[in-house]
């Protein structure tokens, strides 16, 4: 009796260990797909506490104006709605941040041996702790830069902050804090993909540009 056996489908790659362009396309496409339904799943879960998440966000906006403004206003009938939304995509793409990380680092690092991708999860949980601490940097520089912000055109400009720009101003906050944390990651990963290396390094911190 004939014996079937199952093997796992190796990738195409040319001499050199590289994939194909159109493999590469391939791969990129996987990789987008899953990180989308990641994101797509986590951005309903945060619908659902979505108004819980803004009520949040508006007590740094409170506590700024001395308790003179508890709600953010919006201007057109779809607003409210649509911000909800808003706060859905962004809670989705960081309850989603372990996966579509991961997914970047088989992407980028295809090539890597054995030895170098067990660096994955350890790349992963790095850059989720380090994008976490910046975001708790950006909530306690919230109400200072709000404060500033309010107060620096003078007693005859009075606030009445829209939902939508205000969750946009809290989110770019959050980002950039976020990224910024991530520089000792992103060093350690053109380490290991081989971008960089430890005399480049070296050579750049001498000239002051690192």
């Amino acid at each position: 009796m004939a014996k079937f056996r199952w093997r796992k489908r190796r990738r195409a790659r040319t001499p050199d260990a590289r994939m194909p362009v159109l493999e590469h396309l391939a791969e990129l496409r996987r990789r987008i797909f899953v990180s989308l339904i990641a994101v797509t799943a986590g951005a309903i879960i945060v619908f659902f506490f979505s108004n819980q998440i803004i009520a949040f966000l508006v007590t740094y906006y409170r506590d700024a104006t001395h308790g003179k403004r508890n709600a953010l206003v919006f201007t057109g009938p779809a607003d409210a709605f649509l911000t909800r939304l808003k706060v859905a995509t962004y809670g989705g793409i960081a309850l989603a941040l372990p996966v579509w990380l991961y997914e970047l680092w088989r992407f980028v690092t295809p090539g890597l041996n054995p030895k170098e991708k067990k660096y994955a999860i350890p790349f992963v949980l790095s850059a989720i702790v380090l994008f976490v601490l910046g975001a708790l940097v950006a909530f306690l520089t919230l109400e200072p830069a709000l404060s500033f912000l309010i107060n620096v055109g003078g007693s005859a400009q009075k606030p009445l902050f829209t939902a939508d720009r205000y969750l946009t101003l809290v989110s770019l906050m959050i980002v950039a804090f976020g990224v910024s944390f991530e520089f000792p990651v992103v060093l350690v990963f053109l380490l290991i993909a081989h971008v960089l290396t430890t005399n480049q390094l070296r050579r750049a911190r001498r000239s002051g540009r690192l």
